[in-house]
């Protein structure tokens, strides 16, 4: 007999359909951040709520790394309790907008799709270079 998940000591997670948010009820706050979260020059740190309950914070350093050389990116993270919602879509737009950069780039494991879905959703378009290890998305503000 085949072991199951939990007998082999993962965990396992039931997916069930979450109600998605209006975007009218997901705004962020400013927060201090810190010297690698948002405190740098020309850095933001963002609480991100859904209505009254805070499902987690957004953040922007201005970093300098190839190929893109000096740019803004933006690191999301979403409580487990609250992913699958659609809070992180308008929340990497809402980042992006408040940032006063024109460009900001959003840097992600290749594997992680549901960041992918998110950062599409808000406007983030892929930078195809095979140089790059990572999932590189950019956004550029509206002319």
């Amino acid at each position: 007999m085949k072991p199951t998940s939990k007998a082999r000591g993962k965990k396992t997670a039931k997916r069930r359909a979450r109600e998605p948010v209006a975007p009218s009820s997901v705004r962020l706050e400013a927060g201090r951040g810190s010297k690698d979260r948002g405190a740098g020059a020309g850095g933001h740190y963002w609480h991100i709520y859904c209505d009254d309950v805070r499902a987690g914070h957004v953040y922007i350093n201005v970093i300098d790394e190839p190929p893109t050389g000096t740019h803004a990116s933006l690191q999301i993270q979403i409580n487990a309790a609250q992913q699958g919602r659609g809070i992180g879509s308008i929340a990497y737009r809402l980042a992006a907008e408040a940032s006063g950069h024109d460009t900001v780039y959003a840097h992600m494991r290749k594997s992680n799709i549901p960041s992918r879905r998110a950062a599409e959703k808000a406007g983030f378009a892929v930078v195809d270079d095979p140089a790059i290890s990572q999932l590189l998305m950019m956004w550029r503000r509206a002319p």
